[in-house]
Parts: C-alpha cells; structure tokens; sequence
C-alpha cells in the first residue's frame, strides 16, 4: 500500500502543479487554484492540502519529487499566500462559507502542523526547507488566538478543533491551549454505544471524528478518546454495499444520499490495526485503500500519515474478511427516549444557530447483506428503505402525506423475526387567542400590532388532529413484502415513491411520464421490472388513486428515476419485490 500511496501522491503534485497561480501581479500568487471554480483558497481542501502533497513528495526518497529544489520553491510560494490569506485574529475564511472560521482553521492547523513536524525532522538531511518549514511555523503560531477562542457550528468541528489545540500545545508547549481542548472535552463524547456520531454521516464526518480524535488521544496523551473511535470502526464493517460504497441513505449532514466509499477511513483504520492488531481494522484499511485514488484533504492525508507512523507500512495482523451476510440493528438497545424526554429542560427551547440540533441521533438502522444483496431499514429520515441488489440501486422508499404535509419520518423501528415494522406519528392542530393578559403593548391601543410580536407560545391548540403511517418489511425466498397502511384520517392524499439509480431501466405496462424529462413516472397498475445490466428487481402494487405528481413540500432527486404511487387514506397497501436469482448476481464482465 505504501507504493501505491507514494504514486498516487506523486501524480496529485504534478497535476497540482499546473494549477498554482505564478503571476506575481495577481492577488492569488502562490494559491492553488480549485479545479471548480478557479479560485485559489486557504482551506483544508484549497492549497493548505496541495502544500501537504509536495511536502510529502519533498522530503520522501522513493518519491520522484525528492529534494526537487522546483517544487520547494513552489511549497514556499504556498506558504506565502497561505500567509497573505491569513486575517489578523488568526482565522482564514474558505470563502463559499464560514468567514473567519476557528474550524476551517482548525482543520488547515491540525494538517500542517503534521507537515511542519515531518518538514523540521528532515531539515539536518536538506537545510533548504528551513525557509517553508518557517513560515508554516509562522501560520501555526498565528492561529493560537482564534483557537484559543474561537467556537463551532457543528458537534465534529468540536473535535477537530481539540486536535489543533492538541498539536499547537505540543508545538509551543502553552499550557492555555491544553486547557481550551480539555474544555471541548469536558462536553463529552456523542457516539452511542454502537459506535454511531450526532452526525450519522457515514461518507465524511464520522471519518473526521475519527481520525481527529485519535491525534487528540496522541498529543494530549487521552487514550481513552480511542473508544468511540473503535466503536464506530466496528459499525462502519456492516454499513458497506457490496461494490464499496458507503450507507450514506440516513446522513444527518451533506454526504446525505450521495456516493461515498471508505477512502476517508484508510488512516484510521490502519493506525487502529496496528494499535490493537486487529483483524477487522485490517480489512476495513484494506477495502479503504483499495478506493483512494487521493492521499486526502487536511488533517487526513494518508501519505503524510504513513511518513509520520512509518510502521505502518508493515503489516502486524491478517485482516479477516469484512462481514457480508448478516442482519443487525444498529442502535437497537440506545435509549433515545431518555435523552429527548430532557430536551425541554436543556434551556434553548430547540433553538440552535447556523447548525442543527440531530434529534434523529441514535434512530435505529437496520441493516443486512446477503452476498450481493444489500438492505438498509431506518428511522427518522425522509427515506425509509433502500435496497441494492447486484447492479439495481432502488436508491430509498419514501411516504408522503398531505397531512403536515411532506415526507412522513418514520418515528419507530422495530425488528420481527421475518421483517421489521415502522412507524411515523404525527400530530396537527390549530391555534386559539391570546389570553389578554399575555398580550404585548403593541396590541394596545388600536394600532399596529405585528404577528412575530404575539406569543404564540401560550396559545391553546384546538382540534389536534394526529396521523400513523405503518409499513412492515418482510422477507419470502424470492425478495420483500411492503406493507403500507394507515387508518385515519380519511380522503387524504399519500405518496409512494421508490427512487431508483439513473441508471435503472423500467418495463410494465402500467407506467406513463408524469413529467417531460421521463425521471418520474407514475407507476399506476401492475408489475414493473427494474433492471441494471443483468441483474433485476420485479415489483408489483402500482396504484393511482389522485393525479398529484408531487405533494407540497417534496420533490424529486435529480439524477434518478421515480416511481411513484398514489394512494388515498385510509389505505392498507402491499408491494411485493421479487429480486433476480443470486447466482451470477453482480457479475457484469
């Protein structure tokens, strides 16, 4: 792996290389610009991360870049704009967002101050890297006072900021900074007893707590912040589909239905490996290495982390193979209950700024594979159920409901010997007077008294009107049964849809276009076969019981194509999936 590690770096420099600004008159010398968008930034994706890159060609012998005196004036002409984007308080701004970040900040800090520890170590051997080594130094030291202050949006920013401080007090030894990471610390740590983050991003930001907080373990020599880390390791083996890609159908954050694979979690998982010689750590860093095609944004760059741990290029444990034929229930015992019954009482009224406060962490997930068949089952999320099977990607299952209306999140997951159940409650009411003595001023008097002034709080709800959604999933040999039902109320309009991969070919005669792109269908009577290169999903249960093409407050991916079913409440609907045989299931040559 350390071969192809140090090919693939050295390919990233030299495509990287073609992209840093050398004109001496523009405001961008030095930057690396984004292939995106052309611009050059300071963040830990922008030209900090390209920085990473030649530092580690630089100063590595089996690198074609080895004391390549070019590329060192480049590394130096980095580090200069890296400076000149660098704000007075410390901070640098990405600049699509997060103007004067501590985060973004911290994230570049946490990265370079591994290159700065691995460019001064070679410095006896090639004195020419005293110049970058520097005026990284030199950045380093300047974001002690936005760490020293600077807050969060997100429950990983909290993390990554604790690595930064973590390496800058190594870095100067000032104690002040071990004691603003300790008091991130002292919060605690959000990961459930089945190793699942706030987040539940699987594609990106359970990598980063991750990896951050075993270099907070490290420098602030707090082993026991490796806990949550093993735990989420070991969860991360049963949310894999059979081609790699990561579960990412319930994020809480961006990587939300999109393609991720295990890249992110190559470094982490081969330090784990070689911390607790552990046979499934080896295999997740195997199946992690084999998708890099990148070495890796700041502060998880693989290359640089097999420089910095050279152990790590030999192997102390056999991976065993990674599981794919199981049924398991992630969560199945967290007792959110206990946690959310105390959300009234934390004080912010639900209340949280330029973040979100993931109520839906520690929903159940439930997931099986059987070889090339993969299912996720979950709670809290727009999408209720996704299935792969060998190339067939129904992508996620969703119930919309004129009630709220919007998609109905199914508040329960219960596992039954053949299946599972759910369940999504809600509840809709209107809102009586004011009580005059909870009246502001500005109702007085006759004259103008604005809406957002009114306590609308102390309003007594009348006619509370509730909603239950139902499906059960269960097993037979030849796929699925889904079940929907829902009683009361009655004459109100639902939604299925089943999205499927762009790529999905559709056959059935009860299909018509419910749009003029044909990614949406209306999937009105009978069968229909889904199919991807030879492998195929038959389902049975159209239905049209309205004309709605979409309920308020939905829509529909780009990118995909829909089947939708309409239904009327009260409704008690089955649909059935038939999946192509297993043998040659996947095998596409």
């Amino acid at each position: 792996m350390y071969e192809q590690l140090v090919g693939i770096n050295d390919r990233c420099v030299e495509e990287s290389l073609s992209r840093q600004v050398l004109d001496e008159g523009s405001r961008y010398h030095g930057g690396v610009t984004d292939p995106v968008n052309g611009i050059a930034w300071a963040s830990h994706g922008g030209t900090p991360m390209v920085m990473a890159l030649w530092a580690a060609a630089l100063i590595n012998p089996d690198s074609r870049y080895y004391h390549n005196e070019e590329l060192l004036s480049r590394l130096e002409y980095g580090a200069e704009f890296l400076l000149r984007f660098q704000h007075a308080d410390g901070s640098i701004s990405p600049g699509w967002t997060n103007m004067h970040s501590p985060p973004d900040t911290a994230f570049v800090a946490g990265g370079l101050a591994q290159v700065h520890e691995l460019l001064e170590a070679h410095l006896e051997g090639w004195e020419q890297l005293e110049k970058a080594t520097g005026l990284i130094r030199l950045f380093l030291t300047r974001t002690a006072p936005v760490l020293l202050t600077g807050g969060c949006h997100t429950p990983n920013h909290r993390w990554v900021l604790t690595a930064a401080l973590g390496f800058l007090y190594r870095l100067t030894g000032k104690e002040e900074l071990k004691d603003r990471a300790e008091a991130w610390l002292a919060e605690g740590m959000d990961c459930t007893e089945d190793g699942e983050w706030t987040e539940r991003s699987n594609g990106i930001y359970n990598g980063v707590s991750d990896i951050v907080l075993y270099y907070a373990a490290e420098q602030l020599n707090r082993p026991e912040l490796l806990e949550p880390v093993r735990r989420n390791l070991r969860m991360m083996a049963y949310l894999i589909h059979p081609d790699g890609e990561v579960v990412t159908d319930y994020s809480g954050r961006q990587d939300y239905g999109v393609r991720h694979d295990l890249s992110g979690y190559f470094l982490i998982s081969r330090l784990m490996e070689h911390m607790d010689r552990d046979p499934l750590f080896a295999a997740l860093a195997d199946a992690a290495g084999q998708a890099i095609v990148h070495p890796g944004w700041l502060p998880n760059n693989a290359m640089i982390g097999y420089l910095r741990y050279p152990q790590l290029r030999e192997r102390r444990v056999q991976p065993s193979p990674l599981p794919d034929r199981y049924r398991v229930m992630i969560n199945r015992h967290f007792d959110r209950g206990q946690y959310l019954r105390q959300l009234e009482s934390a004080g912010h009224y639900g209340r949280i700024y330029h973040s979100r406060l993931h109520t839906d962490f520690g929903a159940p997930v439930g997931r099986q594979r059987d070889g090339q068949t993969s299912l996720t089952v979950m709670a809290e999320t727009d999408s209720f159920l996704s299935l792969r099977h060998g190339a067939v990607r129904l992508l996620g299952v969703r119930l919309a409901s004129s009630f709220e209306p919007g998609y109905v999140k199914m508040n329960t997951l219960e596992e039954l010997p053949g299946g599972y159940r759910l369940a999504g409650d809600e509840a809709k009411g209107y809102y009586g007077p004011l009580p005059r003595t909870a009246l502001p001023q500005t109702a007085a008097g006759g004259g103008t008294s604005p809406w957002y002034l009114l306590p609308h709080h102390l309003r007594e709800m009348t006619h509370k009107q509730h909603h239950r959604a139902e499906a059960d999933l269960t097993a037979d040999e030849e796929g699925f049964r889904l079940r929907v039902q829902c009683r009361e109320p009655e004459g109100m309009m639902t939604q299925i849809s089943f999205v499927f991969g762009g790529e999905t070919a559709f056959a059935g005669e009860g299909l018509f276009p419910a749009d003029e792109s044909g990614g949406v269908l209306f999937w009105k009577q009978g069968g229909v076969r889904c199919s991807a290169g030879t492998d195929w999903i038959e389902m049975e249960g159209g239905q049209h019981g309205h004309w709605a093409k979409a309920l308020n407050n939905t829509g529909f991916p780009a990118g995909c194509r829909t089947l939708v079913v309409n239904l009327m409440t009260p409704y008690d609907w089955t649909f059935t999936l038939r999946l192509s045989p297993k043998e040659g299931c996947g095998n596409h040559e």
